[in-house]
């Protein structure tokens, strides 16, 4: 855990967050600025900065990640439709820097995203 890092305070349940589940390896939570009607982040407890800090040890946690989000997807009513992200650095839009997933979805989706 980085104690100046949002997310993992989120994490410790230090900061408050809506959650939409949790277990000893990923919590996932809503967007408090909400991009779609469905907007949750899916990080992982350990900090890791960024997607290309993750080492191949790291599959399993990043598959888990995935499974999680499209589960929640299935949960929220948006599994006929719904977008996964990962932002990996200041230049693609990655404003925190803890390892985290979007899952949006509940509204159509453009293309190109950004």
């Amino acid at each position: 855990m980085s104690s100046d890092c949002i997310f993992c305070r989120i994490a410790a349940g230090e900061i408050p967050a809506r959650l939409a589940r949790q277990d000893e390896e990923i919590v996932a939570f809503h967007d408090v600025a909400p991009q779609a009607p469905v907007h949750l982040l899916v990080i992982p407890r350990r900090h890791l900065a960024r997607l290309d800090q993750t080492t191949p040890q790291d599959a399993a946690l990043l598959g888990r990640m995935v499974r999680t989000a499209i589960e929640l997807a299935t949960e929220t009513g948006c599994a006929d439709g719904f977008r996964l992200v990962w932002n990996c650095g200041e230049p693609a839009g990655q404003s925190v820097f803890h390892l985290h997933l979007h899952l949006l979805g509940g509204r159509p989706m453009s293309w190109p995203p950004g």
